[in-house]
C-alpha cells in the first residue's frame, strides 16, 4: 500500500513554487488531501506520494485525448492501487477529461468536476471510494480488490496486440496503444497479480508497463514484516524488462523511464519507483501510522505549508495548472486522435468491412447474422454432455463474430472452448492474431484478463471446471459490477464428475453465483437449450454470463413433443404440461436433471397424475419477466412442487414454497462411478416420482 512521501518542512508558512510542473504536482496532492479530509474517509498518502509519478506519466508519456476519452487507440491507464482513487480523480479533473453517457456519446461536461471531487465517497457521486469504470469516464476499469487492475491491464495489452494483428494494414497503424498500471505492495502480493505477470511475460507483451510504488509500507506497518522478496529478480524471472527510479519526485528520471519502456518492444516492463514515507508533523517520525484515514485539520495545514500552499485554501487550483495539462496531455492527445480519425476515414474506404466491424465492436454491437449458424439438434435419447453442444455453438458463433475470442485455464479440450484452428488460429507469443488463447493454469488471471479484453471491445469467453469458479469469482463479481458482457464457461457442473470426487464436484457454486447481482447464471438442460443460452449470452451488452455445463451426457429432448427451447430467453418455461394446462404438481429442473423431471412426468402421466415440467435454466431472466408470465409458468394455485438440481438446495424455496420438496445435495459428493453416485445421492426417476406422490398424499 502507500504512504505520503517525506516532505522537508519550510521555515516560513509559504514557499514559492519553483515551476509550473511542481505547482501541478502539488495541485494533485492538495485536491486529494482536501477531498479525503472533507469526506472524513479515504487514503491521502498514496496520492501525495504518487502525484509526481502520475503527472510525469500523463504529461510526458500517455497518448490520451481528454476531449475524446473513448478514442479506440488511446493508451490505457489503470490504477490497480484503487485505494489511491483521489490520485486518479484529481488528474482526470485537471486534465479536463470529458464525460460520456452509457451509449458512448461524449457530453459537454467534465467527467470529474470540482464539485464531484468535493463529493468524494458520497452517495451517487462519480468519485466513489474506489474507481468504477461504469460511473466515471476516464476510469478504464473498476479497481479496488488489489491485483485486479493489474490482471485487467494484461487483458487490455492482449487485446491491443490482437487488434493490431487483425486490423492494422500496410500504411494503416490503427492500433499500437500502450497500457500502464500503477501497482503497490498489496497488488504484487496478491495471487492474481502473480498469475497475470507470469502470463504477460510468457506472451512477451511489449505494450504493457507496470509502475510499482516501492514505498516499503503496508497497512499493518513496515512491508518488511510480511514482504521481503527481490521484486526485480522475480520479474526478470517472469521475462520482464525491469527499470528503477530512485526518486519518485524526479520528473526527468520518471520521463526517461517511460521512454525506456516505449523503446522496449519484446517484453513487458516493470518500473520500480522508490518513494518515501512522510509525515506532516515532526513528532511522528518514528511511527508507522496507517495511511487509510484523513490527516486531520492540523496535519493538513502543516502538509500544505510544506508544499508552499496557502494552508487555509481548500480545493485550490492555481492559475496556470489547467493550462499546463491542456498544453501537455491535452494538446498531444488532440493531435494524435485527430490524426487517427483522419487515418480511419481513409481506412474505411479501403477496408469497409473491417472498419464496420471496429465501429460495432466499440459500440458493443453485433454483426448481422452472427447467430445464423447456431445449431439445432435432433432428438436423441442418448444425447451428449452440454459441454459438447456448447463447443459446437461457440464455433458456430465465432465464425460470424470475428472478435469472439476464447480460451481456457489449461482445459480447452475438456471445456470444449477450443475453436477450429483452421480458421481461428492460436494466440501465442509474437503471434497475436489467433482466437484460441492458452491461459495455462491461471484461472484468476484468465478471468481478470477477459475483463480487460472486454473493456477494449473484444468479446471473450473462457473456461474452467465449475468447481474452480471460486478461483474466478472476484473477477466475475467485478465484471457484474462494471456491467460488461464477459462469458464464463464452466463445465463439469455437478457430482457427475464422478471418480474425481468431492474436491472437483461443485455443490455450493450455483447458489453462490446466483446470489450475485447483474450476473446471468444459465444451466441449460439439453443441447438445444445450450444453443438458445448462447443466443442470450452473446446478445448481452451490460452484464456477464456464467454458462454452467455438464460433462456427462443428457438426452436431447424431442422438441416436436415438448416445448421449444426458445423459452430459455425468458429464463424458465413450461416444457411439458398437464391436460388443459391444469397440473396437480409441478416438477422444476435445470441442467442434466431436467431429463429426470421429464421421465418422472411421463411415469406420473401413465399413472393418471397430472404433472407439469418447468425448465428453469436461468432464474435471473425468469425473475425479470412480468407477473402474468411468471404466474402462467408457476401458478400460485399449485402448491405441490418438486425441484431437482444436483447442487445445494439453498434458495429453491423461492420457487417451490416452504411445503415443496427440493431434491439436491446436502453434503459434499464422493469419489465413485456416476451410476453409483446417482444412486447414493438420490438422483433417479423413482426418487422424483416418490417425492411428487408424497406431496399429493399418494
Amino acid at each position: 500500500m502507500h504512504r505520503e512521501e517525506k516532505i522537508p518542512r519550510p521555515e516560513g508558512a509559504i514557499v514559492s513554487q519553483p515551476n509550473i510542473s511542481q505547482l501541478s504536482v502539488n495541485t494533485i496532492r492538495t485536491l486529494s488531501i482536501d477531498a479525503v479530509q472533507q469526506a472524513n474517509s479515504g487514503h491521502p498518502g498514496a496520492p501525495m506520494g504518487l502525484a509526481p509519478v502520475m503527472y510525469a506519466l500523463w504529461q510526458k508519456a500517455l497518448r490520451y485525448d481528454p476531449s475524446k476519452p473513448l478514442w479506440p487507440n488511446r493508451d490505457r491507464f489503470v490504477l490497480s492501487a484503487g485505494h489511491a482513487s483521489m490520485l486518479l480523480y484529481s488528474t482526470l479533473h485537471l486534465a479536463g477529461v470529458k464525460a460520456a453517457d452509457h451509449h458512448g456519446k461524449i457530453l459537454d461536461q467534465l467527467s470529474v468536476s470540482l464539485d464531484e471531487i468535493k463529493r468524494f465517497r458520497q452517495i451517487d457521486s462519480r468519485t466513489p471510494g474506489h474507481p468504477e469504470s461504469h460511473l466515471t469516464t476516464g476510469v478504464e476499469t473498476t479497481t479496488g480488490p488489489l491485483g485486479q487492475g493489474a490482471g485487467n491491464s494484461v487483458g487490455m495489452a492482449m487485446a491491443g496486440k490482437w487488434l493490431a494483428a487483425n486490423y492494422n494494414k500496410p500504411g494503416f497503424t490503427l492500433f499500437d496503444f500502450d497500457v500502464y498500471a500503477i501497482c503497490g505492495d498489496g497488488d504484487l502480493m496478491e495471487g492474481v497479480c502473480c498469475e497475470a505477470a507470469s502470463l504477460a511475460g510468457h506472451l512477451k507483451l511489449g505494450n504493457l508497463c507496470w509502475i510499482y510504488d516501492n514505498n516499503r509500507v503496508t497497512l499493518d506497518g513496515p512491508a518488511s514484516w510480511s514482504f521481503s522478496e527481490d521484486t526485480l529478480t522475480r520479474f526478470k524471472g517472469y521475462g520482464w524488462n525491469t527499470l528503477e527510479v530512485k526518486d519518485a519526485n524526479n520528473l526527468d528520471e520518471l520521463a526517461a523511464a517511460y521512454q525506456a519502456f516505449k523503446n522496449t518492444n519484446d517484453r513487458p516492463t516493470l518500473i520500480v519507483v522508490d518513494s518515501h514515507i512522510g509525515y506532516g508533523s515532526p513528532n511522528k517520525h518514528d511511527s508507522y501510522e496507517a495511511h487509510g484515514e484523513p490527516l486531520g485539520e492540523a496535519e493538513v495545514r502543516l502538509t500544505k505549508e510544506a508544499y508552499g500552499w496557502p494552508p487555509d485554501a481548500k480545493f485550490l487550483v492555481p492559475d496556470g495548472v489547467y493550462d499546463d495539462f491542456k498544453n501537455g496531455v491535452g494538446k498531444r492527445g488532440a493531435e494524435l486522435s485527430s490524426a487517427w480519425e483522419k487515418q480511419f476515414g481513409e481506412y474505411a474506404k479501403q477496408f469497409p468491412d473491417l472498419a464496420a466491424n471496429l465501429t460495432k465492436m466499440q459500440a458493443r454491437e453485433l454483426p448481422a447474422g452472427w447467430d445464423k449458424d447456431v445449431p439445432s439438434f435432433p432428438a436423441d435419447a442418448k444425447g451428449m454432455g452440454t459441454r459438447e453442444s456448447s463447443g459446437k455453438a461457440l464455433n458456430a458463433i465465432a465464425k460470424n463474430l470475428p472478435w469472439f475470442i476464447g480460451g481456457s485455464a489449461d482445459l480447452a479440450k475438456s471445456n470444449k472452448t477450443n475453436l477450429d484452428t483452421a480458421w481461428a488460429g492460436e494466440y501465442l507469443p509474437n503471434q497475436y492474431g489467433g482466437r484460441n488463447v492458452h491461459y495455462g493454469v491461471r484461472e484468476h488471471a484468465m478471468a481478470a484478463a477477459m475483463n480487460g479484453m472486454t473493456l477494449c471491445g473484444l468479446r471473450p469467453f473462457g473456461g474452467t471446471f465449475f468447481n474452480f469458479s471460486d478461483y474466478n469469482k472476484p473477477s466475475i463479481r467485478l465484471a457484474a459490477l462494471m456491467e460488461i458482457p464477459v462469458i464464463f464457461v464452466f463445465t463439469h457442473d455437478s457430482i457427475g464428475v464422478g471418480e474425481d470426487g468431492p474436491t472437483h464436484q461443485p455443490i455450493e457454486q450455483l447458489a453462490g453465483l446466483r446470489a450475485m447481482p447483474n450476473l446471468l447464471v444459465i444451466r441449460p438442460g439439453d443441447a438445444n437449450e445450450v444453443s438458445e443460452a448462447y443466443k442470450v449470452a452473446v446478445a448481452q451488452t451490460h452484464r456477464p454470463t456464467a454458462m454452467v455445463l455438464s460433462r456427462q451426457a443428457t438426452p436431447t429432448l424431442d422438441r416436436a413433443k415438448y416445448a421449444s427451447a426458445s423459452g430459455v430467453a425468458k429464463g424458465g418455461y413450461v416444457l411439458a404440461d398437464a391436460p388443459g394446462g391444469k397440473p396437480d404438481i409441478i416438477l422444476i429442473g435445470t441442467g442434466t436433471e431436467l431429463s429426470l423431471c421429464v421421465d418422472a412426468y411421463e411415469r406420473l402421466k401413465a399413472e393418471g397424475i397430472n404433472a407439469r415440467v418447468v425448465s428453469l435454466p436461468c432464474i435471473e431472466l425468469f425473475d425479470e419477466q412480468d407477473a402474468t408470465y411468471k404466474e402462467s409458468v408457476l401458478p400460485g394455485s399449485v402448491a405441490a412442487r418438486v425441484s431437482v438440481e444436483m447442487a445445494s438446495t439453498f434458495g429453491w424455496e423461492r420457487y417451490i414454497g416452504l411445503k415443496g420438496k427440493a431434491i439436491g445435495m446436502h453434503s459434499f459428493g464422493a469419489s465413485a462411478p456416476l451410476k453409483d453416485l446417482l444412486k447414493k445421492f438420490g438422483f433417479n426417476v423413482d426418487v422424483v416420482v416418490s417425492a411428487a406422490k408424497s406431496l399429493l398424499g399418494k
